[in-house]
């Protein structure tokens, strides 16, 4: 990796270090999105890739690969896939292997094959192949979400996929539930709103929260029998749910819908706890909000409106919010985020989340301009170690999407 302390000003946190952790000059990288578990639980390995962008990858691009970076090694880079179509990774909760998938789909079509791998690289196994429909269904799952996301205990893994049959308009898509030690797989959700699910597993170790997936809705998408997009519904027609992994206690979270607040579409758990937060915007007065919820059982998809719904505008003591992409600690107390102004690179803030849980952010914090172009497949997307001791970002400052880090705050 290499220093970059250019991209420190007067303005930035006294102390830090700045690395850019991929370097090639003609092949673009760059972290998984933000809410995808690729960390070792020590903070020391993480998961990135490369021919590839903050929102995933061509799955016929034989350049794209998944990374190990060895933060105490110098940040080296190792491979740890060689497929064409590797996708979807999820480090396991004990830091020693990696699940992630082959898409080798068509849709109405083709194999769906889910493989784990230690992280030395050894004992690489395919553990399920999905070449049928899937079991009760007629559906075989096809353009696969780029983002798998692994259950606290290492039992169960979820990915979401289109399961269209090539003729149909608006099919439906659905959320499958491996069980990795049964080598299973259950279809628990489907429909046409469920085109950008994001499922999150809860981070909690209490085996019955940890069942819980957080997941996105967005109603009035439209597609054609591909699966293509021809309308996706944004912050109108989004709204953030919980889910069992079984398909039951579907539960709503009072975020957005009001004609006034929109989702923006990105939501994480607040660490281990049941709570979660997601960024909205509003349009009176004009802003991008960060906002805390809790699940609520399902009576609509009322929003903000919920009845009895519990929120807490994490960012109301501060004169012009405008935030976007963020993530919090396993600890749940330290708190990453892009920001704009959009137009000059954008900014990053580390905060903390008070143990109130009534309190706005404390002790924000400005790090540094990114120097992003803020394009869709250039994001900043930061996220944070296990251990809340370092920060990472995408930027294409350089002319080309690198992956980065920042860290040398106090605990």
């Amino acid at each position: 990796m290499k220093e970059r302390t250019d991209f420190l000003s007067e303005k930035s946190l006294e102390g830090l270090e700045v690395f850019q952790l991929t370097t090639e000059e003609k092949v673009p990288a760059s972290h998984i999105y933000m809410e995808a578990q690729i960390f070792s639980p020590d903070s020391k390995r993480l998961i990135l890739h490369r021919s590839a962008h903050p929102h995933g990858s061509d799955p016929h691009d034989p350049e794209h690969q998944y990374l190990i970076c060895d933060l105490e090694g110098d940040g080296d880079l190792v491979p740890i896939t060689e497929e064409t179509g590797a996708t979807a990774p999820s480090v396991s909760p004990d830091g020693s292997r990696l699940y992630y998938f082959v898409n080798q789909t068509e849709v109405g079509g083709g194999r769906l094959i889910l493989k784990k791998v230690e992280m030395d690289g050894t004992d690489r196994e395919e553990l399920l192949v999905i070449d049928h429909p899937l079991p009760g269904t007629t559906f075989r799952p096809s353009r696969p979400y780029p983002l798998s996301t692994i259950s606290a205990d290492g039992k169960r893994l979820a990915i979401s996929a289109f399961l269209g049959d090539g003729r149909t308009e608006n099919a439906p898509w659905g959320l499958l539930v491996f069980d990795l030690e049964a080598g299973t797989v259950e279809l628990i959700l489907h429909g046409q709103s469920w085109c950008n699910v994001h499922p999150q597993y809860s981070r909690s170790t209490d085996p019955d929260e940890g069942r819980d997936l957080l997941i996105q809705e967005n109603h009035g998408n439209l597609c054609d029998p591909q699966g293509k997009f021809e309308k996706l519904a944004g912050g109108e027609g989004a709204d953030i749910h919980v889910i069992r992994d079984d398909g039951t206690r579907m539960r709503d979270l009072p975020w957005g819908r009001d004609g006034n607040e929109f989702c923006q579409g990105h939501q994480c758990w607040i660490g281990r706890s049941a709570r979660a937060i997601t960024s909205t915007g509003t349009r009176e007065p004009q802003s991008a909000r960060l906002i805390a919820g809790k699940p609520i059982d399902h009576v609509g998809h009322q929003g903000v409106r919920t009845a009895g719904g519990w929120r807490n505008d994490l960012t109301r003591e501060l004169p012009r919010p405008d935030f976007y992409h963020f993530a919090t600690d396993i600890a749940g107390r330290k708190f990453i985020t892009d920001a704009g102004p959009k137009d000059r690179g954008g900014e990053l803030w580390l905060a903390e989340l008070a143990e109130d849980q009534e309190a706005p952010l404390q002790d924000v914090t400005f790090l540094l301009n990114p120097g992003s172009s803020w394009q869709k497949d250039t994001h900043i997307h930061p996220f944070l170690s296990p251990d809340g001791k370092a920060g990472f970002f995408n930027s294409d400052e350089s002319g080309l999407l690198q992956a980065y880090m920042v860290r040398g705050w106090a605990d």
